[in-house]
């Protein structure tokens, strides 16, 4: 990295939240003031600077120097030091203060402020209340001092280190001597690596048992990440040993004394056979099947219903015949406390879930409708007429204390809950809504089962399904309009194990395969397609309507790379941009939110698109479906650009056009289920780009790799 060393002239923007910070430096060695762009938990004009970085060139503000790590000290020249003491860093001192200071003590004020602060009342205007604040501010000063010193040291860049210093303020040393570990569990963008590093660096032994144990957890919350409840007790021991670079031995040592202290791991059986779960989990899983199992005892709480009479009445009212299968589905929503409506594209679950909702509003039953997304939220009131919120909302996200205000002790008010999209519902936030629906309501899960599971752990309704204790009606039968569509035929081909087929070249349609023999070249293939062909062919707007759908992040046809390619021909030349965190945001950007971000009411998967860029307040505004959020640019860490996206990241969505690249590349990730969920993202146009040899191996390959959880067990032995 570049060194720069100077004395900062001025502090153009300074935020107190994230320690993020615009200086104006006196470098050493350049004529001018050099911009200055970092963290720091507290700076002040006059300090001297020591940063590490690299040069760039910004289109509007030219060269700066960003800055990686960013440590300060004092000023020892007279004009430095008056220049620090009124920055207002100092607590009693304004700007005639700090003339009145060093007139009386010169280039020693620092000295006399740690090793004789009673002569401070020797300057006119300073008490002994006064000179005990200035003493305070200056511990204060040079706590923050020796601890960002401390990081630094260890390996811990500015911008972390602003964070640590945020969370734990002067105890972060303590912290870190007494379990350096904590950094990981308390503080995000800090992972096990870089709080096993700074333990190693502060000589704490490979062997040592908290070390040992936080390794387990860690294995533990990354099998977590990966959708597991749980693990083997075998693959645990091999995924934390590689971790943490021991022999198992140490491993199983330490995971027993885990299991003994009880705090964060438990033991059960998994498919038979020994494993180990995060606590919270486990009881989360429990808990879900209890009272699934109890609703699915309980008896609805509106009159019961002749379906013989409602069914002539509501297909009047809606236009619809029922089928069949759809009138015995309507049959048993009807008549019990807890069902499951499932199936996939053009089965007619929407017409089913519709009629249901007509018939017991006629009767006076009180209905909450919800969805894991935002868009799938939007996409149910548009269904049914009825408003529909997203789960989050729903169970009213308590931002101060954390969790939801809706529980056991403060239910929801309705008579009966409908969930749509239940493949994507989370353990958690499946255990969460399950304490907030009054225990007297009727509860609907509707979800395409054969669609991927959840991005979160477990697989609620696959398991649900599974256990045969939740009465399930299941559609199959595809309509008519339905069965014209490509889009529709092709999906359920692919579910059923068969490859889908292209339609005859030049024959209109809503499914098309495009055949590449490279991936490499494959990349052009696509980004003209999107900008060009599709375009020109079906008159959609390539920023707007077209999505496009991929695997995995990683490799050339992955979401990063098509990205920055889709970006840089979609949005070739914004008014105005930012660069953070490997990315570009402009105006017109479509992004997307990869964290649930209470404070601002996005959650992991909102899409939206930027609709300015104020560099002077050093600000991103997006728009979320017609809201308007502001991200400050230090926090531009939880947003990725979503011209193209990973098809787990899809889950919930639709989209006039989707764009999906099939290639060997991505043969870890291929599997039934992956291809199925993407197709059934488009609604007017579906684009696989892709190897033959790739696309048939995805539909060979069935569901992608199991996932352990318990939840099914627990309901069929209840």
């Amino acid at each position: 990295m570049d060194v720069l060393a100077g004395s900062v002239e001025r502090v153009t923007f300074h935020s107190v939240e994230t320690g993020f910070c615009v200086l104006k430096v006196h470098a050493r060695g350049k004529r001018d003031l050099v911009p200055v762009i970092g963290h720091a938990p507290a700076i002040a004009a006059g300090e001297w600077l020591t940063a590490s970085g690299r040069w760039t060139t910004d289109r509007e503000h030219g060269l700066q120097f960003r800055a990686e790590t960013l440590q300060v000290t004092p000023p020892t020249g007279i004009e430095g030091i008056e220049r620090y003491l009124a920055s207002g860093q100092m607590r009693g001192i304004g700007p005639m203060m700090a003339k009145r200071i060093v007139a009386a003590f010169g280039e020693a004020v620092f000295e006399i402020i740690e090793a004789a602060p009673a002569r401070l009342t020797e300057v006119e205007g300073i008490g002994k209340a006064r000179a005990a604040r200035i003493v305070m501010g200056w511990a204060e000063q040079r706590a923050v001092r020796d601890i960002m010193i401390f990081l630094h040291a260890h390996g811990v860049g500015t911008a972390r280190a602003t964070r640590i210093f945020r969370t734990y303020g002067r105890d972060s040393l303590r912290v870190m001597a007494e379990d350096p570990y904590r950094l990981a569990r308390d503080i995000r963008g800090i992972g096990f690596r870089m709080a096993d590093a700074i333990a190693l660096r502060l000589g704490l032994p490979r062997e040592a048992p908290q070390r040992l144990a936080a390794g387990i957890s860690d294995a533990l919350q990354k099998a977590m990440d990966e959708g597991h409840c749980g693990l083997p007790v075998a693959a645990l021991v091999r995924a934390a040993a590689d971790l943490l670079e021991v022999g198992p031995d140490l491993v199983r040592c330490a995971a027993a004394l885990a299991l003994r202290d009880g705090r964060e791991v438990v033991a059960d059986t998994l498919a038979g056979e020994p494993g180990l779960f995060l606590k919270g989990l486990h009881g989360a899983e429990r808990a879900v099947a209890a009272r699934l199992l109890d609703r699915a005892e309980g008896t609805p709480p509106w009159p019961s219903i002749d379906l013989a009479r409602a069914r002539p009445w509501v297909e009047a009212r809606t236009g619809k015949a029922l089928s069949e299968s759809q009138a015995e589905a309507v049959r048993l929503a009807l008549s019990t406390k807890l069902c499951v409506l499932t199936g996939g594209p053009g089965v007619g679950k929407t017409s089913t879930l519709d009629a249901i909702l007509r018939i017991l509003s006629a009767k006076g039953v009180r209905v909450l409708l919800a969805a894991p997304t935002g868009r799938a939220a939007k996409r149910m009131t548009e269904q049914t007429g009825l408003e529909a919120r997203t789960i989050h909302r729903l169970l009213e996200i308590d931002v101060a204390h954390g969790g939801f205000r809706r529980n056991e002790a403060n239910p929801l008010d309705a008579d009966l809950v409908v969930i749509d999209e239940t493949s994507m519902v989370d353990l958690p936030l499946m255990h969460a809504l399950l304490k907030a629906v009054p225990e007297r309501a009727g509860l609907i899960l509707v979800g395409d089962v054969d669609q991927l599971p959840s991005v979160g752990p477990g697989q609620v309704l696959g398991d649900v399904i599974a256990s045969g204790r939740v009465r399930v009606a299941r559609l199959t039968e595809i309509f008519r309009q339905a069965a014209e569509s490509r889009i529709v035929v092709s999906a359920h081909r692919v579910n059923a194990g068969h490859v889908p087929e292209a339609p005859p070249r030049g024959a209109p349609s809503d499914f098309h395969i495009v055949t590449i023999d490279d991936a490499e070249a494959g990349v052009e293939t696509l980004v003209e397609t999107v900008s060009r062909h599709i375009p020109r062919r079906f008159g959609l707007d390539p920023a707007r309507d077209i999505q496009v759908l991929t695997p995995m992040i990683r490799g050339s046809l992955g979401s990063r790379n098509l990205n920055h390619r889709l970006q840089a021909v979609l949005n070739p030349d914004p008014p105005v941009q930012v660069e953070r965190f490997g990315w570009r945001f402009a105006p017109g950007d479509r992004v997307m939110e990869t964290r649930n971000d209470y404070d601002r009411d996005v959650f992991n998967g909102d899409l939206g698109t930027i609709a300015g860029v104020d560099l002077a307040e050093e600000a991103v505004r997006v728009d979320f479906d017609g809201r308007a959020v502001i991200y400050p640019f230090a926090e531009l860490d939880t947003l990725v650009p979503a011209f193209a996206t990973t098809i787990h990241k899809a889950q919930g969505s639709e989209y006039p056009a989707v764009v999906i690249p099939v290639v060997m590349q991505h043969r870890t990730m291929l599997a039934r289920n992956l291809l199925y969920t993407g197709l059934t993202r488009g609604r007017r146009l579906v684009v696989l780009i892709g190897q033959t040899q790739a696309i048939r191996r995805a539909v060979r390959e069935g569901a992608s790799r199991r996932r352990w959880t318990k939840l099914r067990e627990w309901l069929e032995a209840g």
